[in-house]
């Protein structure tokens, strides 16, 4: 049988395939497991090693998809009417009050990867993670009209959505942001009016708590106020 030498010492060529073989396997698995640990410290925000980048994860049921479909049903006739003579806003939309459940809404989109969000990576105002799933989703609001804690439902849609993030954009205006995990899927959302029901309205406290740390900012302060004036019971939360 034919011997070849191979690290200093000689061995059958069925040996060396073998060893040859082995070799590449021990390799492409080496390379599999560094990827896999680069996969995990990639995040949007880099917040933590187990927050793997939204990015780029694809659950087969297509919620991580580079695009997505929405299609939603017309709003509602009720809900029409049911905004006939409401006040409103700087975008021409319904302002309602707080016992009207169900209500037409302008929503945008926003993304982490966004210039004047880059500095918050993937956190939201309350200082978790920023949620996209097939059940709940994250949303930012100005907490004055939708305090932090709100979930809230988008007729035809199954997702839970949940305000845990705010925007100065959305100052003074009913307009819910909608997070989406890349600049793909809110380019396909865009602007849109859509028909939402409240599910459960959050805290105007834990808002007040929040914001009275953040006057610094000219936002936060006037969505302080603004809480205090429908809440003047949290004027010592909010240490105004």
């Amino acid at each position: 049988m034919e011997k070849a030498v191979f690290r200093g010492r000689f061995v059958s060529a069925r040996n060396l395939a073998k060893s040859l073989f082995f070799c590449m396997i021990s390799r492409t698995l080496s390379l599999t497991a560094c990827a896999l640990v680069a996969a995990l410290f990639t995040s949007c925000g880099s917040s933590g090693p187990n927050i793997l980048s939204k990015s780029s994860i694809n659950s087969g049921s297509g919620i991580y998809a580079k695009r997505e479909s929405f299609s939603l049903p017309p709003v509602s006739s009720i809900a029409v009417a049911a905004a006939v003579g409401k006040p409103r806003d700087k975008h021409s939309m319904p302002v309602y009050a707080f016992s009207d459940r169900t209500r037409i809404v302008r929503t945008t989109a926003y993304t982490c990867s966004e210039s004047d969000h880059l500095v918050y990576g993937d956190k939201n105002a309350t200082g978790t993670v920023l949620r996209y799933n097939d059940r709940v989703r994250s949303a930012a609001a100005d907490w004055s009209f939708y305090p932090v804690g709100t979930t809230f439902r988008i007729t035809g849609l199954p997702y839970l959505y949940v305000v845990d993030d705010y925007g100065s954009a959305l100052l003074g205006t009913g307009t819910v942001d909608i997070y989406k995990p890349t600049k793909e899927i809110m380019d396909e959302w865009g602007t849109r009016n859509v028909e939402m029901k409240v599910v459960q309205w959050g805290s105007m406290t834990r808002s007040a708590e929040l914001l009275s740390q953040r006057t610094g900012y000219d936002h936060c302060r006037k969505m302080l106020a603004n809480i205090v004036r429908q809440r003047p019971d949290l004027v010592s939360v909010a240490k105004l």
